[in-house]
């Protein structure tokens, strides 16, 4: 079982590393968008530092989510990254569920894997 997780978890931050290493070098094509989608795309352009910020916490989170010691960090760094994304589903693409949910559930397994280590921040 620890070695399924791991590659789950290997796996996992390799996708975001690379969706994060996309927002600053643009490498993967982008798929036709709905009007919709586009103006928040336009939004997210105008806010100059907000991709470059989303990209650095997708690698970061990716980075610290591969390592078992550095796992619980990096499912907290990239957890609101996930909310996004499923949120973005919900609204805008429910296409994307089906790729998003799996890796949202991926995210909150490791949050309860690690619980323990978060108790003394709200102890």
């Amino acid at each position: 079982m620890k070695t399924v997780k791991f590659i789950i978890c290997l796996l996992f931050g390799l996708m975001f590393i690379n969706a994060g290493l996309n927002k600053f070098l643009n490498y993967m094509p982008m798929p036709e968008m709905t009007d919709e989608q586009m103006t928040v795309i336009g939004a997210f352009v105008t806010i100059t530092w907000l991709m470059p910020l989303v990209g650095a916490m997708e690698m970061l989170g990716g980075l610290l989510f591969i390592f078992p010691k550095t796992r619980a960090l990096g499912a907290l760094v990239i957890f609101p990254v996930m909310v996004g994304i499923v949120l973005h589903g919900l609204i805008l693409e429910p296409s994307g569920l089906m790729i998003a949910l799996p890796f949202f559930a991926i995210n909150l397994w490791m949050i309860a894997d690690n619980w323990g280590k978060y108790k003394p921040m709200v102890a």
